[in-house]
């Protein structure tokens, strides 16, 4: 299963060790799933851990590493993602899952893609960390 990881999924994994998003990156080096993200999703990850978390920010390049860089999208890709509601932030990074043909965009924004949360966006499902770690655990068992 190909995931693309949204910003916010890419810094909690850094932040917190423990958490649901790094849990994510355990699963890919077991097989059970590949990590994908773009520059875009990248670069925001970094900034707001260098601003919050200085001291994390080694985690965030191991993690990094391990990730399948995607792409930026076209233009117009994000623009048809900005006529769906997404802020100019955010339009860049469905635009980047659906043109990485990505099975599921981990995403733990709720204010921006919640009303995506379970369906399906030009073949891409949007789904927080919890639910796609526990649909993960759930298919080893």
């Amino acid at each position: 299963m190909r995931l693309f990881l949204d910003a916010n999924v890419i810094f909690s994994a850094a932040h917190n060790p423990q958490g649901r998003s790094r849990a994510l990156f355990v699963l890919q080096r077991q097989g059970r799933c590949d990590l994908t993200a773009s520059a875009h999703a990248l670069e925001e990850a970094r900034r707001n851990i260098a601003l919050k978390y200085p001291s994390r920010t080694a985690d965030l390049d191991a993690l990094a590493r391990e990730l399948l860089m995607v792409p930026e999208p076209e233009v117009k890709a994000v623009a048809k993602a900005e006529e769906l509601g997404l802020p100019r932030d955010d339009a860049p990074i469905l635009a980047a899952a659906i043109a990485s043909v990505a099975d599921i965009l981990v995403t733990g924004d709720r204010t921006h893609f919640g009303r995506f949360y379970r369906k399906r966006t030009d073949g891409v499902e949007v789904l927080p960390p919890a639910e796609i770690l526990a649909r993960l655990l759930a298919k080893a068992s």
